[in-house]
């Protein structure tokens, strides 16, 4: 198994060679639209992150004594393969941030795809403005991608809207192989809307299977030197953090958390979740600000009847308790104790 060398970012410090593999999702069809960028720079792709990926790993600690890196390629739009990554680093002896075994940061986050899709839609913008026949105010981006889930294709809807504000199209609409509306009813939208042109702005490494008549492509969301100039940043952090003792896995477990139905659940001593104070509530409240186990399950109270269809008041004060001796009350000052 080749290794890829981290050093060959210009302006970073050099760092020690690592075995990077690319775990891959329906973003990038199991990994064949990345193929090409990652094994010319000795990057080994492994479809999903199941058994697979676990083989690969144990492999690759058997044979090399360099660090093993593991990045998730999804755009943002997959947090289950962060989670899954997590899981089978830690079949393979992750987790505990000692070893040369260390999960990456996801590729790219939303907020990452937001910001390359508005530059690929200026790209295409600047590109067709040479012919005079098309007229940007007249045009409509439909932003596409393989359908991966009812959230994560929820998620593109926000991001197709942060892409369309201040952007250059007035229309910007979305669609999805393989799902609900298909790239053919996402121009059919954009044609009914009045938009002459229709370009296709890709939200995922890999292109469509089929292309519907009148729509332009856009390009590509990011070249192979872009891709892999990226992931070099990802494992090049990941090594920093392994040597600081933090291999990734514990970050990468919660990737999921938040991201579906809400759920209510106990608390136990393997299960950290974090709380937050309520505005305005004292320090002494339950909420804290940072990641915490709980010794033994408890809930915050029971749901509110709402059968009779009114909304319940507000809860009624507890009584205040009786002033301890010593304690200040209705005018009694309150004096510090000695130390």
């Amino acid at each position: 198994m080749t290794a890829a060398d981290t050093r060959a970012l210009p302006g970073v410090p050099a760092r020690r060679p690592a075995t990077v593999l690319l775990a891959c999702g329906h973003e990038s069809d199991g990994g064949s639209a990345l193929r090409r960028a990652a094994e010319a720079e000795g990057m080994a792709v492994v479809p999903g992150a199941g058994r697979e990926l676990l083989a690969r790993v144990t492999e690759a600690l058997s044979r090399q004594t360099r660090p093993v890196v593991v990045v998730p390629m999804t755009l943002g739009r997959d947090p289950g393969l962060v989670a899954d990554c997590a899981r089978a680093l830690r079949w393979a002896g992750g987790g505990t941030g000692r070893g040369g075994l260390a999960l990456a940061p996801p590729f790219g986050t939303l907020d990452h795809l937001t910001a390359w899709l508005r530059s690929a839609a200026l790209k295409a913008s600047q590109a067709h403005t040479a012919d005079r026949s098309i007229h940007t105010d007249r045009c409509a981006l439909l932003v596409t991608a393989p359908a991966g889930g009812p959230f994560v294709d929820a998620d593109l809807f926000r991001v197709a809207r942060l892409v369309h504000q201040y952007g250059i199209a007035p229309m910007v609409e979305v669609a999805f192989d393989g799902g609900d509306p298909d790239l053919d009813s996402g121009v059919s939208r954009c044609r009914r809307l009045g938009a002459e042109e229709v370009w296709l702005l890709r939200a995922a490494f890999a292109a469509p299977a089929r292309l519907p008549e009148g729509l332009r492509p856009a390009g590509p969301l990011l070249s192979d030197a872009a891709i892999v100039q990226v992931v070099r940043a990802r494992v090049r952090e990941a090594l920093a953090r392994l040597d600081e003792g933090d291999d990734g896995v514990a970050a990468g477990a919660g990737a999921e958390h938040g991201r579906g139905y809400a759920h209510g659940h106990a608390h136990t001593d393997d299960h950290p979740h974090p709380h937050s104070p309520a505005p305005g509530a004292p320090p002494a409240a339950h909420g804290h600000g940072h990641l915490h186990a709980h010794a033994r399950p408890h809930d915050h109270g029971p749901a509110p009847d709402l059968s009779d269809g009114r909304l319940p008041g507000p809860p009624a004060a507890p009584a205040p308790a009786a002033p301890g001796p010593g304690a200040p009350g209705p005018g009694r000052p309150c004096v510090p104790s000695a130390p």
